[in-house]
Order: structure tokens, then C-alpha cells, then sequence
């Protein structure tokens, strides 16, 4: 179960990569990636098929990054969750965000499940913006009806 001392905590470390980050300029993670750039964030971009990301060399594979970063956000498809949750154990990333605002984002139980079992902390769900005091009425929006849903984490 996600806990909002858990959010805090990943929200608390300094050297996040984020992996699936796009290409594009104005896809969403792209503007997440720079929402964390912005709140001072050491950010790592990761995709295989990007070269870089706002003048950040990408990487390919979490294993690659040095130095280590202390946890990682996926902006994938559930189905490659799965495989780069592995990835996260192999580097040694011990804290997850999997990201989602509406629909399945980038959350897969088989990947909940191994996070569970490898001693890594997950939060499988929610949208960063959410639990950033000063983020945009859309977003403290979200989250009050998550509130009033009982869908807001404790």
C-alpha cells in the first residue's frame, strides 16, 4: 500500500531518473522531466532510442548510469514495466514510482509483485504533480477528488 510517507520520500531524494522519458518536446513525460528539472532535481533521462533530453545525455539502461541515482520514475507501458523494474533491482534502485494519472499508465501487477518480493519500494500509481503544495489548480484539483474518493494515499 502506498503511503504518503512513501511519496514523501521519493519526492525527498535529490538524483531521480525517469525512465521512458519521450523524444518529443510536448509529450507529458517530457514536461514532467523538466517539472523535476525546475524543482531542482538532479534528473537522468532514460530511452533507449533517445541520444538526449533538454542537453542531458540518455541512457539506454538503468545498469549504465553513474553516478547511481536513488529512485527511479516510469513513464512506460505496463508491459515494459515489467522488464525495467528488473533493471531497477539490477542497478540497485531500491525506490519506484510507477507513474499513472488516468488509466493503467505505467503500472503492472506482475511488476508490483516483483518490486514486493525484491525488497523495493513502490509506489504504483499517482501523478508527482499531485503532492507538490505549489503545482497548478489541475493538479491539487486531482488530488482533492482523490481525497473525496478515498483513493488518496495516508
Amino acid at each position: 500500500m502506498t503511503t504518503l510517507n512513501g511519496i514523501e520520500d521519493f519526492l525527498g531524494k535529490r538524483r531521480i531518473a525517469v525512465v521512458g522519458v519521450s523524444r518529443d518536446p510536448r509529450d507529458f513525460a517530457r514536461s514532467l522531466f523538466r517539472e523535476f528539472q525546475r524543482r531542482g532535481y538532479d534528473v537522468v533521462p532514460v530511452n533507449p532510442a533517445v541520444p538526449e533530453v533538454e542537453g542531458r545525455p540518455c541512457f539506454a539502461r538503468l545498469q549504465d548510469i553513474s553516478p547511481p541515482v536513488d529512485g527511479a520514475l516510469l513513464m512506460t507501458r505496463p508491459e515494459t514495466t515489467e522488464s525495467v523494474v528488473r533493471d531497477c533491482a539490477e542497478a540497485g534502485i531500491k525506490l519506484i514510482w510507477m507513474y499513472r494519472a488516468g488509466g493503467a499508465g505505467a503500472v503492472s501487477p506482475r511488476a508490483v509483485e516483483f518490486c514486493e518480493t525484491h525488497g523495493i519500494q513502490v509506489i504504483p500509481g499517482y501523478c508527482p504533480y499531485m503532492f507538490w503544495s505549489d503545482s497548478s489548480f489541475f493538479h491539487r484539483l486531482h488530488g482533492f477528488v482523490m481525497k473525496l474518493t478515498g483513493g488518496y494515499p495516508r
